[in-house]
């Protein structure tokens, strides 16, 4: 799963990177969590990319309360094209969610590890995502974002089973296309090579979300996996 990020690349260089009409408005973040806003990028109906605020946590329209979007933060990419939470999202909305990487937590037996997993050239990414728009009676207009995830590579392996979804560079013209039928959007889903990201152990602080500052991707010592009996 991903159920924490960081973006910490300067708005210019997201810009560049992503392709977009204009530089976005974002500070550097390294704790991003569920039900927070997060930067996406989408498609215009000119093609036009522009990056903005969307809730993670997708609420599907038709949801009583915004509420479920908690437990919507991530989609299986294998079955989201499917799933009635998603399947019209996978359709016709599709967005990019810029990141420098992201945190996942092994279990050493009994003590979660937390780990910080990035690509080596310290470059943002664009993790896989679907959005919504949800309304309650006469409020205000909710827009929401889930992160798809899929299986992890072989050395990812061994600190999860599921990963986000990390699209190829080229390809984010294909994924923000509303016209691109979903099933032909399987290749993009896949794992990344097993050289794609590096990782390390970091201290426990990122377990709280009101630390956010640079020293959470500090590298620990490698703390020992228990030993079985049998």
């Amino acid at each position: 799963m991903c159920g924490r990020f960081a973006l910490t690349a300067t708005p210019e260089s997201l810009a560049e990177r992503f392709g977009l009409e204009a530089t976005p408005e974002c500070a550097p973040r390294y704790n991003v969590a569920p039900g927070q806003d997060v930067l996406a990028v989408r498609a215009d109906d000119e093609g036009k990319r522009r990056g903005g605020p969307l809730r993670w946590g997708l609420v599907p329209s038709w949801a009583d309360s915004p509420a479920l979007g908690g437990r919507m933060i991530n989609a299986r990419s294998e079955t989201a094209a499917s799933k009635p939470a998603f399947r019209e999202a996978f359709r016709a909305r599709r967005c990019i969610v810029p990141a420098n990487g992201f945190y996942e937590w092994a279990d050493l037996g009994g003590f979660r590890q937390p780990y910080w997993i990035a690509p080596p050239d310290g470059e943002p990414v664009g993790f896989a995502g679907l959005w919504e728009r949800w309304q309650g009676g006469d409020g205000p207009v909710l827009e929401t974002c889930t992160i798809l995830t899929t299986q992890a590579n072989a050395r990812l392996a061994a600190l999860h089973a599921r990963v986000p979804v990390i699209l190829p560079h080229d390809a984010y013209t294909d994924w923000l296309d509303a016209s691109r039928p979903p099933e032909s959007l399987a290749p993009l889903l896949r794992p990344l090579a097993d050289d794609a990201l590096d990782y390390h152990p970091v201290g426990t602080r990122v377990n709280k979300v009101d630390h956010d500052d640079p020293s959470l991707q500090d590298r620990v010592a490698e703390p020992p996996r228990q030993q079985t009996l049998f």
